[in-house]
């Protein structure tokens, strides 16, 4: 289905004004809050829609103070003074979750006996969840606070142990203050990182 172009305002939430904050105001992010953030994120697209990614929403103070030990010095107080910072894994074996998600082929069969190919896909589709993450937090009035800074084998141990879930990123999410924003960085003009062929 097709529909009408966001406007600019619209399109300056989603991306034109938005940022990646570092500090956060008191405002709860509550249960609601994540289901229907999750509610939009689902509906992302993923190859064979094969939905790979697995949130860990962390928000009690216990969470916060382990997932911070795990995180860079730099980002350890940014997760202590977010509401909540998502932990966004993705499922080795996703494909388990097929024959649910992807009735009308046996897309399992593609993915099984070839762990390379599967970790590949969950970790790319992933990535894209992740995106659409941060992209449906925006459009509901949160800010997000995206990181890579962290021991991802801490991180996996610390919350993904016994499964078959490993980390991607970190976001953390809630409504972001000003105080520690820089100017925005600058960005590729269109000839440095597209080409038409």
């Amino acid at each position: 289905m097709s529909g009408t172009p966001l406007d600019d305002a619209a399109l300056d939430l989603l991306f034109r004004e938005a940022r990646t904050y570092y500090s956060w105001d008191s405002t709860p992010v509550s249960e609601a809050d994540l289901r229907a953030l999750y509610d939009l994120v689902k509906m992302g697209p993923t190859s064979a829609n094969c939905c790979p990614a697995r949130f860990l929403f962390v928000a009690s103070d216990d969470a916060r103070a382990r997932l911070a030990a795990t995180a860079s010095e730099a980002n350890g107080p940014k997760i202590l003074a977010a509401p909540v910072t998502a932990i966004i894994g993705f499922d080795r074996k996703f494909y388990d979750k097929l024959p649910q998600l992807f009735p009308h082929a046996d897309a399992r069969s593609w993915f099984t006996g070839d762990d390379a190919m599967a970790r590949e896909t969950a970790f790319r589709n992933s990535s894209l969840q992740g995106a659409y993450f941060i992209l449906a937090a925006r459009a509901l009035g949160w800010d997000t606070g995206p990181m890579s800074g962290f021991d991802k084998a801490a991180v996996d141990a610390q919350f993904w142990a016994g499964t078959d879930v490993e980390t991607n990123f970190i976001c953390s999410l809630g409504k972001g203050t000003t105080e520690k924003l820089f100017p925005r960085s600058p960005r590729l003009a269109f000839e440095d990182a597209a080409t038409i062929l």
